[in-house]
């Protein structure tokens, strides 16, 4: 990121690193930590399910794939669909998350290579579609528990659940990161469990030939590539929360190889069971489907323990999202990006302006429908990933000698190989998009073109505060505020 040159200079004693003329990235030596201690301690376990619920949060929504498509097209997809998207994301995020490990994450590394006009563009997409997402799961948390309180279907009651769901679940993030991710690895445990136990009982049920039902001529593509995708993105997320992780350059990469198979296989089971155990109605497989496969193979208990571990589990998406968010408003914060007070942490060592904000948007947008967000976050996450795949690339060839403690192997050319599967897949979401979800999402990138230099200009005028950490390191070059690119 480029900052000012004079603020560049007098920072020079005390970066941590540079890069040299020639691309070469060159420490200058770690600096201790202003952060408290307490805010630094997220392991490889907290950190694998952190991933998992930023991604997954288990089976949970993967019925609409059936419902579109079959249950061959369904089983195809999710074995099929992380090779061609999560794996190069995972791997993308692993190498440029110990590259850049710190808060602001993936804005840092679209800032690096194409300057921080388009890294906040990256920020400002990346933040409204993490918060887009996160108002979904308090809505699905009452959706889950009003089969048994028909109260919470409706009226006051549902609102004032929503309100006091996201403050009780925001507190969480308010007391620190070590809390969110045992949280994590908790109401993982618990609502992937009840599916193994659904996998002994369903073995005298299962038959072969039910997986292989398909009609190609009757495929809702939308529905089927929409849901696909929304299980499976969102891994460069946990980049924002690098700078809270107990070493990075090590515990990044293990952490997402551990997540990949873990979501994979959360998905791949359930879908197994739940189409091979049962006679196949599509009709039938919408969002909640599982709970009734479950009362159908082991009985009520077994159902009321799915239910209880899909709402646990949108609690534990809940808070995973809102931890991303809101350190990633940080990280832009001690960038100088945005004001200075976002930068402001509390007792725990967490962000706690970025909470509020992300908290508020929540609330603003819990009124939408579960189709609407998922497409409107979609179309926005697109657009950020089709950012990060050119600074990838850009930063490997123009940079190729900086230091990558996790480097992809294959050279320049595997780089740019490995984004095209990705980059068609995003072209054909965006082609199948509404034309409400793309004007509501052009809208609100439009929003953002016009926010950074509004932003820009309180700080010229000195009506707001910004400031650079002086912890961070420079990673632009000898030529000051130009980009890489340039």
């Amino acid at each position: 990121m480029k900052l000012r040159i004079a603020a560049a200079n007098r920072q020079a004693s005390i970066k941590m690193g540079e890069f040299t003329g020639s691309g070469e990235y060159v420490t200058h030596g770690e600096l201790p930590s202003s952060r408290p201690n307490h805010s630094r301690k997220v392991t490889v376990l907290p950190l694998v399910f952190l991933i998992f619920y930023e991604v997954s949060g288990g089976p949970f929504g993967v019925e609409d794939t059936v419902h579109a498509a079959g249950p061959l097209l369904a089983l195809i997809g999710f074995l099929l669909f992380p090779l061609i998207w999560s794996v190069p994301e995972a791997l993308i995020t692993a190498e440029m998350g110990t590259m850049f490990p710190e808060n602001s994450g993936y804005v840092v590394w679209v800032s690096s290579a194409l300057g921080p006009y388009w890294g906040f563009q990256q920020g400002w997409m990346k933040w409204l579609s993490g918060v887009i997402d996160n108002a979904l799961y308090p809505v699905l948390f009452l959706d889950y528990l009003k089969s048994g309180i028909p109260a919470l279907g409706g009226g006051l009651p549902r609102v004032i659940a929503t309100w006091g769901l996201t403050i009780v679940l925001t507190y969480l993030n308010y007391r620190g990161m070590t809390i969110v991710g045992w949280v994590a690895v908790c109401l993982g445990v618990f609502s992937l469990l009840p599916f193994v136990v659904m996998g002994f009982l369903s073995i005298p049920d299962l038959k072969p030939s039910r997986w292989t039902v398909t009609n190609l001529n009757d495929v809702n593509w939308n529905l089927y590539l929409n849901t696909l995708f929304w299980n499976l993105n969102y891994w460069d997320s946990i980049s924002t929360l690098a700078g809270e992780v107990e070493n990075p350059k090590k515990t990044l990469p293990k952490a997402l190889f551990y997540a990949v198979i873990l979501v994979v296989l959360g998905y791949f089971f359930p879908l197994l069971i739940g189409t091979g155990a049962v006679p196949v109605n599509r009709e039938l497989w919408t969002d909640g489907y599982f709970s009734d496969i479950a009362l159908i193979i082991g009985g009520a208990w077994l159902r009321w323990w799915l239910q209880a571990a899909a709402a646990m589990s949108n609690m534990g998406m809940f808070v995973a999202e809102m931890s991303s968010d809101a350190f990633q408003l940080l990280g832009m914060a001690e960038r100088g990006m945005l004001p200075e007070f976002f930068g402001k942490r509390s007792r725990y060592g967490t962000p706690l302006i970025g909470i509020l904000f992300s908290a508020s948007g929540v609330i603003l947008l819990s009124w939408l429908s579960f189709q609407e967000i998922v497409a409107a976050e979609n179309f926005l996450y697109c657009f950020g990933m089709i950012l990060e795949f050119i600074a990838f690339i850009l930063l490997r060839i123009k940079h190729p000698n900086a230091s990558r403690p996790y480097k992809i192997p294959g050279g320049t050319a595997g780089a740019i190989i490995m984004c095209i599967p990705p980059t068609i897949l995003i072209g054909v979401v965006l082609f199948f998009s509404s034309l409400k979800v793309m004007v509501i999402s052009l809208i609100a990138m439009a929003i953002g073109l016009v926010m950074q230099p509004c932003l820009k200009l309180v700080e010229k005028k000195r009506w707001m505060k910004f400031s650079y950490s002086s912890e961070l390191p420079d990673f632009g070059n000898q030529e000051g505020n130009r980009s890489l690119v340039h």
